[in-house]
C-alpha cells in the first residue's frame, strides 16, 4: 500500500477550547478509528500507531486531550475541567468532525480506552466497535494484591494534592502530566467506587455503556501492571452486551518490553492485531451496509 496522507484540522469546543485533530488516511481506507490517548500523553506520540494501522487500510484520527500537545489550554489553579468538558464538548466535536462514510470505531489507550467506552455509550448509533489497548477500569477491586490495597490511598491522596496545588503535578510523580484537578477527581471517583460519572452533567455513562451491543477488540500487554487483565475485565463488565475478544501480547510479539507505554515505540504488532480484527468485522458486516 502506498504512503498514507497525514493532515491536521483545527477544531474547537463550545467554550472556546481549540485543538488539532491529526489524521493519517490511507489511499483507500476501509474503516475509521478515532483514537483517544492515555492520560498526559500528547496525540503526536501515537503517529507511529496511526501509520501502522493505515498500512492495513484503517484511517486513524488522533484526538488531543485538553491541556496536552496542540490544546490551546493548560491546566492551572484558575483553569479547571473534568470528564464533563471532555465528554460533552471536546470528544463530540472530534467525533462529529469525521465523515460518516465508513464504519467508525472508537479506541484508546489507558484513560483513552475508558472514555472511548463512555463516548460510545453516549453516541451508540455512530459507533461500529471499540478498539482498546492497555486499558481497564481504575477500580481498586479490579487489581491484584498488593496494588489492590494501595490504590484506595492513592485515590484520596492524588485529588487532595491536586486541590492543594491547583493542578496535579503528574510529571513529578511519574503519573500523567500537569493535570486538571477536576479530571483527577473524576478519575479517582471511578477508582474508589467503580462507577463512571461526569460530575456536573446529567449524563448516565453507566446506562449508555450497559446498552452498547458492539464488538470490542482489546489488547492486554503481558507486563502491564497499570492495565492488567483483571482491570480490563472490570471495564468490560460495564459493557455486558458487547462482544469482546481479548488478545495477549508479550515481549516476543512486540519486540519491546510488554509494559504500559513501550509498545508505542514499536506499534506494528498492536496495529496488526487490531487491524486484523477490525477488517474481519467489516467483512462480516459488509453485506448489511449499502
Amino acid at each position: 500500500m502506498s504512503a498514507s496522507a497525514t493532515r491536521e484540522e483545527l477544531l474547537s469546543a463550545r467554550d472556546g477550547h481549540r485543538w488539532t485533530l491529526a489524521s493519517v488516511v490511507p489511499p483507500t481506507p476501509r474503516t475509521r478509528l478515532l483514537w483517544l490517548p492515555a492520560l498526559g500523553v500528547a496525540a503526536r506520540h501515537y503517529l507511529p500507531l496511526a501509520h501502522a494501522l493505515a498500512s492495513h487500510g484503517v484511517a486513524v484520527h488522533l484526538h488531543e486531550w485538553r491541556g496536552n500537545g496542540s490544546s490551546s489550554l493548560r491546566a492551572a489553579r484558575d483553569r479547571d475541567w473534568g470528564y464533563a468538558e471532555l465528554l460533552t464538548g471536546d470528544l463530540p466535536a472530534s467525533l462529529h468532525a469525521l465523515p460518516d462514510d465508513l464504519p467508525l470505531w472508537l479506541g484508546g489507550h489507558s484513560l483513552g480506552g475508558q472514555l472511548a467506552c463512555c463516548l460510545a455509550g453516549a453516541h451508540p448509533h455512530r459507533v461500529s466497535g471499540l478498539a482498546l489497548v492497555a486499558t481497564g477500569t481504575p477500580h481498586w477491586r479490579s487489581f491484584p494484591a498488593p496494588l489492590r490495597w494501595l490504590l484506595p490511598l492513592a485515590y484520596r491522596l492524588l485529588p487532595w494534592l491536586a486541590r492543594r496545588q491547583g493542578v496535579l503535578q503528574g510529571r513529578r510523580l511519574g503519573f500523567g502530566g500537569t493535570e486538571a484537578r477536576g479530571l483527577i477527581a473524576d478519575w479517582a471517583a471511578v477508582g474508589r467506587s467503580g462507577h463512571y460519572a461526569a460530575a456536573g452533567t446529567t449524563l448516565d455513562l453507566e446506562a449508555g455503556m450497559a446498552a452498547l451491543a458492539v464488538p470490542v477488540q482489546a489488547v492486554v500487554l503481558a507486563d502491564d501492571w497499570l492495565g492488567p487483565l483483571s482491570s480490563l475485565r472490570g471495564l468490560l463488565a460495564h459493557l455486558p452486551h458487547a462482544h469482546a475478544e481479548i488478545q495477549h501480547l508479550d515481549r516476543a510479539r512486540l519486540q519491546v518490553h510488554a509494559d504500559h507505554f513501550s509498545w508505542m515505540r514499536s506499534p506494528d504488532a498492536v496495529a496488526a492485531t487490531l487491524a486484523s480484527r477490525l477488517m474481519e468485522r467489516i467483512s462480516v458486516e459488509s453485506p448489511k451496509r449499502c
